[in-house]
């Protein structure tokens, strides 16, 4: 495995393999890799020959009091790690190679409307910070398919729709949440919790079953969302928000909408935990009378 640190050595590599006929899969991190990175370039090992990773922790997507000095940075575990899984090559671009005129002048991008409900609400910029990077390392890797964890949903749907309104020839691929043996969504920020934290944070996805199990029972959105803020904070989490939305572009809910997401963000001592949980309601029809 190579570990390349600027745009010259990286289109030097992409261009041999592509004069080969070799398809480039590309999995962008931002570091402080876990099992659910490593099942990206499993699952991107067998969409093309040749797997690139990224590891990159983006200033753009930190607000000014969140953890962007705190975030661990660890490339010599992750270089191990990403070899053992078997990619073939680590970009590791410093912040002057991304962003040379700094990124307070840099050109971004921005999408409407996705960028700007539930995390983009509560975080103003992040998905600008986002689009911005990932549109940035697609031009520079150039990849044939780029894999992003379902765990961030939100994320996923805002990269799609940059890609797609970008013309941008890569194809996106969503991977299902890997958890932990208790339902916790693995996460690079689950290192921020305490024992006692820790102990409690499975709660997130058992209360995102509960409100599963509601809707299907028929019970009003609204009152599944309140439901659910209630259930974290007597478990021990300061809700940010659960919402039920439109799977495709995050609108509220509505009768005609056959796919569903629960969507929820938590807050447990430093760690800002996030999950989610698909919905289909032609799995009971009761819960088309939830969405009127």
């Amino acid at each position: 495995m190579k570990t390349i640190e600027t745009l010259e050595d990286l289109r030097e590599q992409v261009r041999a393999w592509r004069g080969a006929g070799e398809r480039v899969a590309f999995v962008p991190t931002m570091g402080n890799l876990h099992a659910g990175h490593l099942t990206l370039i499993a699952e991107a090992r067998a969409r093309a020959p040749r797997v690139v990773a990224s590891i990159f922790v983006n200033p753009m997507q930190f607000g000014p009091a969140e953890d962007l000095d705190a975030y661990p940075r660890t490339l010599a575990r992750d270089r191990e790690l990403l070899e053992a899984a078997g990619c073939d090559l680590v970009f590791a671009p410093n912040v002057a190679t991304v962003y040379p005129r700094g990124s307070e002048a840099q050109t971004r991008v921005e999408v409407p409307g996705l960028s700007d409900v539930l995390c983009g609400e509560s975080r103003p910029g992040h998905f600008r910070g986002v689009a911005t990077v990932v549109c940035k390392l697609f031009n520079m890797v150039q990849p044939d398919v780029a894999l992003f964890g379902e765990k961030d949903f939100q994320q996923l749907l805002v990269i799609r729709r940059m890609v797609e309104d970008l013309a941008m020839p890569v194809e996106i691929v969503g991977v299902p949440t890997v958890r932990e043996p208790d339902g916790l969504a693995m996460s690079s920020r689950n290192g921020y919790l305490s024992p006692s934290e820790r102990a409690r944070a499975p709660a997130l996805r058992r209360v995102l079953t509960a409100a599963r199990q509601s809707l299907l029972a028929g019970t009003a959105a609204a009152s599944v969302e309140r439901e659910a803020e209630d259930a974290l904070r007597e478990a021990g989490l300061a809700p940010d928000y659960v919402r039920v939305r439109a799977t495709h572009d995050l609108r509220p809910a509505t009768q005609a909408d056959r796919d569903l997401v629960i969507l929820a963000a938590a807050y447990l001592g430093q760690a800002r935990l996030i999950d989610n949980l698909r919905v289909q309601p032609d799995a009971n029809a009761a819960l088309q009378q939830t969405l009127r």
